[in-house]
């Protein structure tokens, strides 16, 4: 345990203290003690706020299982269950209609469409890959993926071949994107600005660049007559560079294993090494140093002969944690440890300023606010406190009202039925809303756990509240007012080896009217930006906007299965499915304390996995024992058969330990027991106190070997 000093009457870490003083508040010339004693009194004030509103999800959870049990084995009557979720502030009353008013956001936001990372904030390395992303080669993209239908590049080298096929496709979507006047790109010879059939598209040029501008993305021809590419091409065109990631989280949640203060720690120096400006990881690669700092600015010239400067940068977001979670790196005057949402609100809007007041060499956010994702809030009662939280923290650091913006996701059933009253609790800081499956579907299974047994995971995707979920955000979102003002986003596809589907299904997403989406990689991120090139995103949001919003009883469909009528061979392989996916994401969280990472699924494709993977596949199997759908020792069964495979998945990996015959010794396999087993007790199936818990134990067991090495 660090040692801690008293900071008025808040124990903080020592460490974490001469971090907060010397490196965040120094430069922003705020008085370090005066800075405590407010920390102090606002912590003293929404710490007990934060625990009566986490009390009062246990008690209404505890009403809905009571409901459900006593009506086991009825159809449920879906006007009588939203009588009852009214009855005890489950459901509230719709708010008086209202538009947003959140002012001073940057067009990335508000005005633009297209591509979101999310990036685990302890890897500096991962977070500058996905601050650069704002601009990515779509010829390296597609040589590089199966994204393009033509043979993949044969190794040993540059493949000619592929190479021509990628720049084939290059002209396709020139032509299609940027047509020229009377003429194909491929016939156009490089020489001067290309003949645009809509000559609004030229955005600007410079030596070796022509820049043009199509549904509000930029897109850069590339010419160099010495490259490789370039010099056997007719205009002399050497790749297509497009505009990619327009925005990017960098994630203290759901991504990443920080449990104390040395892992919060680090968060805060890379968050703070982003707002600065300055951050730069250095790495070994191929047996030499490298080093990779942020992309500076992009300029060209103006079609009218001025200077146009673009950023060369995503936008970031910073996610903070939810409402659940405490941490050790501070403890109250009470002596218990601070709620960790709480102490992220402080700390990264305290380094936010950095940015804000301009003190390093490059700006995150051009009109001067710093954006939080908060996750997993449950209704309009905990969007209000954090809008009171984030006002006392605005407070607190001398900063002007709503200049810590939100971004709200609607991971939590709670949120998603009482949607509208969630954006009216922020309505005037509120930057983002958004879906995601894995979440939203943990929360549905965990809230209903009483009430029968859930249909198989993957058929869940097709059930009707998961289609009204989707469809009343973004018309809900557009409602009130979040066009022009607001993201409304739309899930991660998980799979970065598998472009070509991407490319065939993730075009739905701007197709909803939706203005951003997840994406896993910087080059899928150069790939789906291609589709909103394809769609128009704010002119389609005219005709969305007319449709009708699903009706809420569509949303409170719960995925029962009814009769259970699963063959042995089925429920094993829902079993297999769950526990393979929750032991290949554990075993690295809680040996190697790595948050996010492509894990291997049962049929070795891999996928990048995060905490809600866990929180569906624990909760699934939690509610099929309990209805008796598998017994303790058909899970166990598969637990163990399943630790088996993700140890040989993992063989290659020198730092892995082995799961299987060290069922005991394990902390990894004893974890993942916990979380199916203890899932029912878990608070709304978060899978993050069990987690920690392990973590904890896991490092302290570290550092005793450590010593005694």
């Amino acid at each position: 345990m660090n040692e801690r000093i008293e900071r008025s009457g808040l124990k903080v870490d020592a460490e974490l203290s001469q971090f907060i003083d010397s490196e965040v508040l120094g430069p922003l010339g705020l008085d370090a003690n005066a800075f405590w004693q407010g920390f102090a009194v606002l912590a003293g004030r929404f710490a007990p706020e934060n625990r009566a509103l986490l009390a009062k999800r246990d008690a209404l959870q505890a009403l809905v299982d009571a409901w459900h049990r006593d009506r086991k084995g009825k159809s449920i009557d879906l006007g009588e269950y939203r009588a009852f979720l009214t009855e005890i502030g489950y459901l509230v009353a719709e708010p008086e209609a209202f538009t947003i008013g959140t002012q001073n956001v940057d067009p990335e936001i508000a005005t633009m469409a297209g591509p979101q990372l999310v990036v685990p904030v302890l890897n500096d390395r991962f977070v500058l890959n996905a601050a650069n992303a704002r601009w990515g080669s779509l010829y390296d993209a597609w040589y590089g993926t199966d994204a393009l239908d033509a043979p993949a590049a044969r190794p040993g080298g540059y493949d000619a071949d592929r190479g021509a096929a990628v720049v084939r496709a290059g002209r396709v979507f020139l032509d299609q994107t940027f047509p020229l006047s009377g003429m194909s790109w491929n016939d156009w010879d490089g020489d001067g600005v290309p003949p645009l059939a809509d000559a609004r598209q030229f955005a600007g040029h410079k030596p070796g660049s022509v820049l043009l501008r199509n549904n509000g993305l930029h897109a850069e021809v590339v010419l160099d007559r010495t490259h490789p590419v370039g010099k056997a091409d007719k205009a002399g065109i050497a790749d297509i560079v497009l505009e990619s990631a327009l925005t990017a989280i960098v994630d203290l949640e759901d991504s990443v294993a920080a449990v104390d203060a040395e892992d919060k720690l680090l968060a805060y120096r890379n968050w703070l090494g982003l707002m600065r400006g300055d951050l730069e990881a250095r790495f070994q690669k191929g047996g030499q140093t490298m080093s990779r700092k942020l992309e500076a600015d992009r300029t060209w010239t103006a079609p009218d002969g001025g200077t146009l400067t673009l950023p060369g940068r995503s936008l970031l977001f910073v996610r903070n944690v939810g409402h659940l979670m405490t941490n050790p790196a501070i403890l109250l005057a009470d002596g218990c440890e601070i709620p960790e949402g709480i102490m992220d609100a402080v700390i990264t809007s305290a380094i936010g300023m950095h940015d804000v007041k301009g003190l390093g060499p490059l700006r995150n956010s051009r009109a001067g606010s710093i954006y939080i994702v908060k996750p997993k809030m449950h209704g309009p009662e905990e969007a209000a406190f954090t809008n009171d939280l984030f006002d006392a923290v605005e407070e607190l650091l001398g900063l002007e009202r709503h200049t810590v913006k939100v971004g709200v996701m609607d991971e939590e059933r709670r949120t998603s039925a009482n949607l509208a009253a969630c954006i009216a609790a922020v309505r005037d800081r509120i930057v983002f809303i958004n879906t995601g499956f894995l979440d939203r579907t943990g929360d549905e299974i965990h809230t209903s756990m009483q009430a029968g047994a859930m249909i198989r995971k993957g058929a869940i995707k097709g059930s009707g509240w998961i289609a009204a979920y989707e469809k009343r955000n973004v018309c809900i979102g557009l409602a009130q007012g979040l066009s022009g003002k607001a993201q409304i986003g739309k899930g991660m596809w998980a799979a970065p080896d598998m472009m070509h589907d991407m490319m065939e299904q993730k075009i739905a997403h701007p197709r909803t009217g939706a203005n951003t989406a997840w994406v896993p990689s910087p080059t899928a991120a150069t790939l789906h930006a291609m589709h909103y090139h394809q769609v128009n995103v704010f002119n389609l949001r005219t005709a969305v906007a007319q449709e009708l919003t699903p009706d809420l009883d569509a949303l409170l469909a719960i995925p029962l299965a009814g009769s259970i009528n699963w063959s042995e061979a089925e429920v094993a392989e829902e079993l297999d499915n769950n526990a393979q996916g929750l032991l290949g994401y554990v075993v690295r969280w809680i040996d190697q304390g790595v948050g996010c990472s492509k894990v291997p699924d049962i049929n070795d494709v891999g996928l990048m996995e995060d905490r809600a993977t866990l929180r569906i596949s624990s909760q699934h199997m939690a509610n099929w024992l309990l209805h008796g759908v598998a017994t303790n020792a058909q899970v166990m069964d598969s637990l163990k058969r399943m630790a088996t495979k993700v140890d040989a998945q993992n063989a290659g990996d020198p730092l892995y330990e082995p799961m299987a015959g060290n069922w005991e010794e394990s902390f990894a396999f004893r974890a993942a027991c916990d979380l199916v087993f203890n899932g029912i007790e878990q608070p709304n199936g978060y899978t993050e106190p069990l987690l920690h818990a392990w973590r904890l134990k896991k490092k302290a067991a570290q550092a005793k070997e450590a010593e005694l090495a």
